[in-house]
């Protein structure tokens, strides 16, 4: 009853609420600066602890004085200066103090410890300016006052500390504001009721009481400047930080390069969808996954920035035509995926039609236009799978099978395509052991001069027998053991068996062997050459490697320097299946091969197509022009042979010349036949030593 009568009867109440208003402000500023640097660390915790102790020591600084111009002694007053700036000094330093030991995540009791010497702080900067207020009378102190006072600042600045560190919830920081508010509101007037002044009747002069109150809106108008300014770096980081929450959640749920949703937002969605088809029977989605099918060469030819043009344009097409219920996304590289929330089946259709057509209409990027096409594969919930995980792989299998056949883009999932995809997990799986069972072989086929008949080398052609499917043809296998890295086991098995035994071959015929791409990104081929040509005895000039100049596209550079480096052995290169793909001019310029070897689809049709036998003339011209040899692969008849005679083409491989065959039914070209030109065979007694 003592404070409140001491709160009614000798202050001015205006000037209360103004302290009041002070001091809820600064208190709601320092809560909040004190909640951002308990989620900092380092230096950015030390910077917004400053910002807090400023904001802290001015609020109740400003408070305290305007509260002490409220106050009415009956007499006189005056300031000292000095002092009452101190007290500023010490409401800033203290509070600065006990906030930072209450972020001290080593202690246990921190928080609280902290707002105890926050409570302190205030008892010291409130006494400090009663010093420096000076009132004609005669003081006298309650030391129960005055010990009540520090201990209600105290408990309740430890409970507003430990609410606001330890609870970060929204109701544990309004219950630190308020127990703040509490301490320094506490302290204050339980202090004053401590305060008892008898005037002196012979001192009349003091400071205006007109002043006092000017003064009093002044300090309240800096207080506020000064509580405004932190809440002004509140909000200025608040607003930072929720523009990086925001590029951070786009750039987790979105595609960097396209702006559409990535994976995880397509997986998310997929989710939902399904889960919505679960609760409503007649509702049915369909995983769409869209596969671009010639982006490669846009990479190749254009360079990735066209390629990545190509990609953007896709993608705003695609966003385009998507309407209500309908998704698309990015998920990687030149895959795409789409989901189609529907009832009607011919829904679907037309959102399959739709894609088609986008993805299939002519991309103009800069003064190059192309059709990068598409395959797609469509799998529905339920029907072709109860969760994501399985709809997206059927929709996968599909869409590889749409891939595989030229007649078609668009592929719905079916049954037998599981079977399919296990059937061939399941020769992947018997390939990885093929080596060690010696399923593996080697077949050769003989390469011939075209002029004189005689021969030139061996091609060394792998063969897979199977135990249970029997001969698997490399164009099935081949692909497999590419896609799951077992090629570079079997390339090596190759090359060294084939170096193995055309060493014990007395007649110093070529072999020619083919080495796959992934050996090229994944091994130190020269160094492994050299170890296999060391090992077998073959002389290098023997080896020849054979590769198509896909291989190069995909690592020009690296490639070249590996191909130099072989060639530096003295094994000769030739570039097969030359005319078809790239045919860069440029790859010959860049390297000199020792070969070119002419695909075998040129001479299928030299026979009745002059634009064939052209290219036939054309390549030969450019081999001789450049000083390499050109061989022709799939020679088939007689008559393909005297085309390329005529032509002028050096060597020639096919099965008019010899089929491939295992090592001990191989022979050797002899003397052609007089009656039809057509070679006869012998075979050496070396080689069937070295077979049998």
């Amino acid at each position: 009853m003592r404070v409140i009568s001491c709160i009614v009867t000798e202050h001015n109440l205006w000037l209360v609420l103004l302290a009041a208003l002070m001091c809820v402000t600064g208190c709601w500023v320092t809560i909040g600066l004190l909640d951002r640097a308990r989620k900092t660390v380092g230096v950015q915790m030390r910077g917004w602890l400053f910002l807090t102790a400023v904001a802290a020591g001015s609020s109740i600084w400003c408070t305290h004085f305007i509260a002490m111009l409220a106050y009415r002694p009956g007499a006189p007053i005056t300031f000292d200066p000095a002092l009452t700036m101190i007290s500023l000094v010490i409401a800033m330093v203290g509070t600065g103090a006990g906030f930072g030991l209450a972020l001290d995540k080593g202690r246990g009791l921190a928080p609280e410890w902290g707002g105890c010497l926050v409570g302190l702080a205030i008892s010291a900067m409130h006494y400090t300016g009663m010093i420096a207020y000076h009132v004609a009378g005669i003081v006298e102190w309650d030391a129960f006052y005055v010990v009540a006072s520090v201990l209600i600042a105290m408990a309740f600045a430890a409970v507003a500390i430990g609410q606001a560190v330890r609870r970060p919830q929204r109701w544990s920081h309004y219950l630190g504001i308020g127990l703040l508010v509490l301490a320094i509101v506490g302290l204050h007037f339980t202090a004053m009721a401590a305060v008892a002044v008898t005037p002196l009747s012979f001192i009349t002069t003091g400071t205006n009481p007109d002043i006092l109150e000017a003064m009093a809106v002044a300090v309240a108008v800096v207080g506020l400047i000064v509580a405004a300014t932190g809440f002004a770096s509140y909000l200025i980081d608040e607003r930072g930080r929720a523009e990086s929450f925001e590029r951070l959640q786009h750039l987790a749920l979105n595609d960097s390069l396209t702006g559409l949703a990535n994976r995880v937002s397509f997986n998310d969605r997929l989710d939902h969808e399904i889960e919505r088809a679960r609760e409503d029977q007649d509702m049915m989605t369909a995983v769409i996954v869209i596969d671009l099918d010639h982006f490669k060469e846009i990479n190749d030819l254009r360079g990735h920035a066209a390629g990545d043009q190509a990609l953007k344009i896709i993608a705003r097409r695609l966003a385009k035509l998507t309407g209500d219920g309908e998704f698309v996304a990015r998920l990687g590289g030149d895959e795409f995926a789409a989901i189609k929330r529907f009832k009607d089946q011919n829904d679907l259709l037309g959102l399959v039609s739709r894609l088609e057509k986008s993805l299939f209409e002519p991309l103009r990027i800069d003064d190059f236009e192309t059709v990068t096409g598409a395959s797609i594969g469509v799998a529905v919930y339920p029907r072709d799978g109860a969760d994501r995980e399985r709809l997206v792989s059927n929709a996968d299998l599909a869409m590889y099978r749409a891939k595989n056949d030229v007649t078609r883009a668009v592929c719905f999932y079916e049954s037998t395509m599981d079977e399919t995809a296990r059937a061939r997990r399941a020769l992947a799986t018997d390939l990885r052991q093929a080596i060690e069972r010696g399923e593996l072989s080697l077949h050769y086929q003989v390469q011939t001069s075209v002029q004189t008949g005689a021969t030139c080398g061996y091609e060394a052609l792998l063969r897979w027998t199977h135990p249970v499917h029997g001969m698997v043809p490399p164009a099935e296998f081949i692909p497999i053991a590419e896609e799951n890295g077992s090629i570079l086991a079997i390339g090596e098995w190759v090359l060294r068996t084939a170096c193995r035994q055309a060493a014990s071959w007395d007649n110093g015929h070529k072999i020619a062997v083919n080495l796959s791409p992934v050996q090229f990104a994944h091994a130190d081929l020269a160094t492994l050459v050299h170890q296999i040509l060391v090992e077998t005895g073959l002389s290098p000039k023997r080896l020849e490697l054979e590769l198509t100049e896909s291989t190069i596209v995909a690592d020009k550079v690296r490639t070249l320097h590996v191909l130099r480096q072989i060639k530096a052995l003295g094994v000769t290169i030739a570039i097969d299946d030359f005319g078809t793909g790239y045919s860069s001019l440029d790859t010959l310029r860049s390297f000199p091969f020792d070969k070119i070897k002419l695909d075998r689809s040129f001479m299928a049709d030299v026979e009745r197509s002059p634009q064939a036998k052209a290219i036939i003339r054309a390549v030969l011209t450019l081999g001789r022009s450049l000083d390499i040899p050109v061989l022709a692969e799939g020679v088939e008849t007689h008559v393909q042979l005297t085309i390329l005679q005529v032509e002028g083409c050096n060597e020639a491989q096919g099965y008019f010349l010899g089929r491939p065959k295992p090592i001990d039914q191989i022979v050797l070209i002899g003397e052609p036949d007089a009656q039809d030109g057509r070679p006869t065979f012998k075979q050496p007694a070396r080689m069937r030593t070295a077979a049998g």
